[in-house]
């Protein structure tokens, strides 16, 4: 069979359905409960993504997916496929990546998340290729602090492995007072950039950008918005999101379970020095400002 063929057969066997003849449950790790009789063994299949999470890296993507695993119309896959941004498992092809996808019926549909997608240079192609009406999600924080967490998340797989290691001081100050631009945590945050690639291949309409720091702070809202944006039923209430006091940020709770983020979200960063702080906020604006006017709305950042 052809590849052209393929993708046909593949569109066509998981299209997206947004209406559920009846409504299950299930908790974040999609352990379905209920009837699901209604959905003979054939109706089960792997699908090709319907949506997916492309970044940013350090934006909130594992709870926006943590989130969305709750609704019942949402099938999620629990790893980071990083298909459409490595050659080496792009050249596998789009069977291989369909068998990555978890079990869902036609009621559901199929989120991956790769935030590698967002930077990416072959992504945004690669992606329309497979699916030019496929939904995407981008979830955005404040430039400069998602810049920190990526610092800090490679500061401490460092420590971790006993390699050395460079203040973020070190890194970002070339001779003491210039930015080191080209540093890859830096790159990742131009929002802009990255986002003009996409909208080459995808109208604007088909992008909805999340707001992390609203996430952490009201994520019901945000997932409403979510929700509405992937034409599923309004699921998700106030009874799904508790406070946890000693992590500082909303966990997740369902059916009487309760559950968050693992340790290595919401980790301390390191002091940094206020001067440099003040540099990159300097630097960002313009972007940012950019990246407000593609998008048609403005963010409280730095």
């Amino acid at each position: 069979m052809g590849k052209a063929c393929l993708l046909l057969l593949l569109l066509k066997t998981c299209g997206i359905h947004t209406e559920l003849e009846t409504k299950s449950h299930h908790s974040w790790e999609t352990q379905w409960e209920g009837n699901n009789s209604q959905f003979p063994s054939e109706a089960w299949k792997q699908c090709l993504p319907q949506s997916i999470i492309i970044g940013v890296r350090k934006g909130g993507t594992r709870a926006l997916l943590e989130m969305l695993s709750l609704h019942p119309q949402v099938a999620a896959a629990d790893s980071e496929m990083h298909f459409f941004n490595l050659d080496e498992n792009y050249n596998k092809g789009l069977g291989w990546y369909r068998q990555q996808m978890p079990i869902s019926h036609s009621g559901q549909v199929t989120v991956e998340k790769t935030p590698g997608y967002f930077s990416s240079f072959k992504a945004p192609e690669r992606i329309h290729a497979m699916n030019s009406s496929v939904k995407l999600l981008l979830i955005v924080r404040d430039p400069v602090e998602r810049l920190v967490s990526d610092y800090t998340q490679i500061l401490n797989n460092r420590k971790a492995q006993h390699k050395p290691y460079q203040s973020l001081e070190q890194i970002l100050l070339k001779n003491g007072r210039e930015l080191n631009t080209k540093y890859k945590a830096m790159q990742r945050s131009l929002y802009a950039v990255h986002l003009a690639r996409w909208l080459e291949f995808f109208p604007r309409t088909q992008i909805h950008i999340v707001d992390g720091g609203g996430l952490i702070r009201e994520p019901l809202s945000e997932m409403n918005q979510v929700e509405r944006f992937l034409g599923l039923e309004t699921y998700l209430g106030p009874d799904n999101f508790y406070f946890n006091q000693t992590k500082g940020f909303y966990c997740l709770q369902a059916r009487g379970h309760q559950h968050c983020l693992d340790q290595s979200k919401g980790r301390p960063h390191p002091i940094i020095d206020e001067l440099l702080l003040e540099q990159l906020c300097t630097y960002f604006s313009e972007h940012n400002e950019n990246f407000f006017a593609m998008v048609g709305r403005t963010f409280n950042w730095c």
